[in-house]
């Protein structure tokens, strides 16, 4: 219903302007502001003030005299404030709004027959996942959610580094030293029980006595030469150690959640032989030479000073090589192709970006969402020496600290006619890992942050509690009714005080909220929204009563509609962030 109204604003729009001799390439529709009670707004008259030589406010009063609004569904009337035009929502709008939000999918947009691959975490098989890590699974499993909403066709993938040398050193390492020669694992976990022996090889290789050094970087070096080789025992040996410590950082990211459908290892680019074919192209470039005993892409005449390493001296492929012929297979089998990357990673972006490029590839399928990483406060969690924090531990608290959160807001007691222990335990573990993921999904994913535990949990602030409190208190609403409304038969006319309208409005935006935060590939577009409707909820609730004796039947049902509206906007919205929307709390 949403995505009509912004049709009817387009064609509008470009009507006016066809009418009025004007480019329509760009129409500039945008939200409005909170105090102006439009619908949809365009800032179109800035961009065509210098070429009509008039003031942008005078631009704007010729565009909404050129419009009609009898002449459309859902806009009533066309006003202006200063350079803008405003589209003001029309009875019918409020009525489709009412009625669209009682479905279950409310905010999911029709089929796009559009296939996009979306790669994220892709943290090396190397041990325990890092809290510094962790918002690349979080952002890169919200922004999949969002576009699933969208109406992509959305593959998760990640990315296995199998075939380097720390994999090399792992498997070695895993091969050389017995149990007892490891301290006891931090955690009953198969990541935990592995790391122990990447840790002790990279000890060994730093200090080890220099005749067994020289015998184990040999021994390395063969690993890696026989993936590169295609050899299938090297492989396998490999294999073992890369899925048993991936099986635990799974189980990790599982606790997120962070799906995945397909795991996608380096060394199938080895064993396929696409690395063989892509290193030939990349040797045939102008831009390739041989220095410093290496083939490399000089790429300082696509604006980037680091030359592009892809094949060692030994004739071994680099990370990046594979990761090459990684992305030309995304390219034949998808529309497009999504990254998540660390800060990190940037000019390890625009390289691998200009090399696809110059081996003739559409990089307009590419596109690379960069994100910064997350800090945590000086001593507010305690570290193990030398390993830093996990994901598990940051769960691990949160969900401690939701459930003192729940059993305060108890008095400490277990209420037998409300909650029991079992509802305890669910409550705190999606309020706790709920709060951990929203707080982390809900900045921009360029600007770092710090996680502040009273920040995250706190009932009463912007932050995912405060939103999942409005979804159980609209279950409750909703289960304690002695009526079932069907919004096909309310009048959205009853619905007539300034909080029932700023609601219904405010849910009435979900599926364009959804549109915009996939076409800008930013999830927390949503998690700005479900602190909005959060807001005109509690509103509402305040200033409006919904169920009694006192309240007419009709207003209601018409008020129940609302209600069952804003359950399915803030649940689908906090669904499409990953995040649990409790029916009780």
């Amino acid at each position: 219903m949403f995505l009509t109204v912004r049709e009817e604003v387009e064609a509008a729009l470009a009507d006016a302007l066809t009418g009025l001799d004007l480019p329509a390439d760009d129409l500039g529709i945008e939200q409005p502001p909170e105090d102006v009670d439009a619908v949809l707004a365009s800032s179109v008259a800035f961009r065509l003030a210098g070429e009509v030589g008039a003031p942008p406010p005078k631009v704007a009063a010729d565009i909404a005299d050129e419009i009609d609004p009898d002449e459309y569904e859902y806009v009533a009337a066309v006003t202006t404030q200063g350079p803008y035009v405003n589209f003001l929502p029309s009875d019918r709008y409020f009525e489709a709004a009412l009625t669209a939000g009682q479905a279950d999918d409310f905010g999911a947009l029709e089929d796009r027959d559009e296939s996009l691959v979306l790669e994220h975490t892709s943290a090396n098989p190397t041990g325990p996942v890092h809290v510094g890590r962790a918002r690349n699974p979080i952002i890169g499993d919200a922004l999949a959610r969002v576009l699933d909403y969208a109406g992509y066709d959305v593959d998760r993938h990640y990315y296995v580094n199998d075939a380097g040398r720390q994999i090399a050193v792992f498997t070695w390492a895993y091969e050389t030293f017995d149990e007892s020669d490891l301290p006891e694992p931090e955690r009953e976990k198969a990541d935990y029980d592995m790391v122990r022996y990447y840790r002790k090889g990279n000890t060994f290789l730093d200090e080890g006595p220099e005749e067994e050094v020289e015998a184990a970087e040999a021994e390395i070096e063969s690993i890696m030469q026989g993936l590169e080789d295609g050899d299938e025992e090297t492989y396998d040996r490999v294999t073992e150690v890369v899925d048993t410590v991936l099986g635990g950082m799974r189980e990790s990211l599982g606790r997120l959640p962070a799906e995945f459908d397909e795991f996608v290892k380096e060394t199938r680019f080895l064993f396929d032989d696409s690395v063989d074919d892509l290193v030939g192209r990349l040797k045939e470039l102008d831009e390739a030479v041989y220095e410093e005993d290496a083939w490399q892409l000089d790429l300082s005449g696509e604006g980037i000073d680091k030359n592009f390493v892809f094949l060692r001296s030994d004739g071994t492929s680099l990370y990046a090589t594979r990761d090459l012929a990684h992305h030309e297979w995304k390219f034949d089998n998808y529309d497009r192709a999504v990254t998540v990357l660390g800060e990190d990673h940037g000019l390890q972006a625009r390289q691998l970006r200009t090399s696809l490029e110059l081996l003739g590839n559409d990089t307009d399928q590419l596109e690379q969402v960069l994100y910064s990483y997350v800090n945590l406060p000086e001593g507010k969690m305690s570290t193990r020496a030398g390993t830093g924090v996990d994901l598990d531990d940051l769960l691990d608290e949160a969900i401690d600290r939701a459930r003192e959160e729940v059993e305060d807001r108890l008095d400490g007691r277990i209420r037998d006619d409300d909650l029991d222990e079992s509802d305890v335990e669910r409550i705190a573990r999606q309020v706790g890992i709920g709060a951990v993921r929203y707080d982390i999904v809900a900045k921009q994913p360029a600007k770092a942050i710090t996680f502040e535990w009273d920040r995250a949990l706190d009932f009463e602030a912007q932050s995912a509690p405060y939103v999942q409190y409005v979804h159980a208190r609209c279950c409750g609403i909703l289960e304690g009714a002695d009526a079932d409304p069907d919004a096909t038969d309310i009048d959205a006319d009853l619905l007539s005080t300034e909080y029932e309208r700023d609601l219904l409005r405010t849910v009435a935006r979900f599926p364009a909220v959804i549109e915009e935060a996939a076409d800008e590939l930013q999830p927390h577009v949503v998690a700005t929204y479900t602190r909005e409707i959060a807001e005109d909820f509690n509103a509402f609730y305040r200033e409006c009563q919904v169920l009694g004796d006192d309240v007419d039947p009709e207003v209601r049902d018409a008020r129940l509609a609302l209600v069952a509206a804003a359950r399915h906007a803030v649940g689908n919205a906090l669904d499409a962030l990953g995040v649990e929307a409790p029916r009780s709390m």
